[in-house]
């Protein structure tokens, strides 16, 4: 079975079609449970999420702040396995129709067989992968079973990126590129920053793929900051966060509807 790379690529076709960027939502699977993360899933899309990525909790998320780390640290001591990071994909694009990719750090997939993840990724509906710890240079054997599954590879640049350095990377990945939108790991910011703005040009520059910026967006004004100059949004943290404060799960999942029709918003002001 083909994974969903070519709804992702129309998907973010058509938001530029639109002339606006698109909204992506970041939530890890299994958080608060896995029923509950799959119905975060569903809340987020509903609030106006045009692409979801689903992370693949990890005991050393390098490029995730405490806001994330947290989330993972409830998803792990609940028992959340590959197998419900595949639930998760497949439940979600079911009940939506909605590209899902999952984010994950290699040494899960490592572990658990590319050839494996990819098949089972791909079966689950998934559209591809965000890899922000794998090199480019090590990527060959994960890009040619990504291809074989129809399933898109998302590398992550970021300001400390040289031009040479983007090209690659650039050439190598596929779907789209996450340009990080700061050194440093995910969390709100109170402002995004001009080095956000100076990286997607200068990715640009040396693709044809869209360009989403991540790390450090909260609020509809950032958003739609952020969507004046990339072709999509990224927002995980705050999402996060809004479930982490809410008294409830049910609390918790109207929280991330809302916030997500916030940014809808923020994204369609550009």
């Amino acid at each position: 079975m083909s994974g969903n790379i070519e709804l992702l690529n129309t998907t973010l076709a058509a938001t530029r079609a639109a002339d606006r960027a698109a909204l992506i939502a970041y939530l890890p699977a299994g958080f608060p449970n896995v029923d509950g993360g799959i119905e975060a899933v569903k809340a987020v899309i509903a609030g106006g999420a045009d692409i979801v990525e689903i992370g693949l909790p990890h005991s050393d998320p390098v490029l995730d702040g405490p806001v994330i780390q947290t989330a993972d640290d409830i998803a792990l001591r609940g028992g959340v396995r590959i197998a419900d990071v595949m639930r998760t994909v497949r439940e979600a694009h079911e009940a939506t129709g909605v590209p899902i990719l999952v984010m994950t750090y290699w040494n899960p997939i490592d572990r658990y067989g590319v050839e494996r993840f990819t098949a089972e990724l791909a079966e689950a509906g998934g559209a591809g992968c965000i890899l922000p710890d794998l090199p480019v240079q090590e990527s060959a054997l994960w890009r040619e079973h990504a291809d074989k599954h129809g399933l898109a590879t998302v590398f992550v640049v970021a300001p400390s990126s040289q031009d040479a350095r983007l090209a690659t990377i650039t050439a190598a990945g596929s779907g789209f590129v996450y340009a990080a939108s700061l050194m440093g790991v995910t969390g709100t910011r109170a402002s995004v920053g001009a080095q956000a703005q100076d990286l997607v040009g200068r990715t640009r520059a040396t693709t044809d793929l869209p360009v989403c910026v991540g790390l450090g967006v909260s609020n509809a004004a950032q958003a739609a900051e952020v969507a004046g100059f990339a072709d999509g949004v990224i927002v995980g943290s705050a999402f996060v966060k809004v479930m982490l404060d809410a008294p409830d799960e049910a609390a918790g999942l109207a929280a991330v509807r809302s916030l997500a029709g916030e940014l809808a918003e923020g994204v369609r002001k550009r």
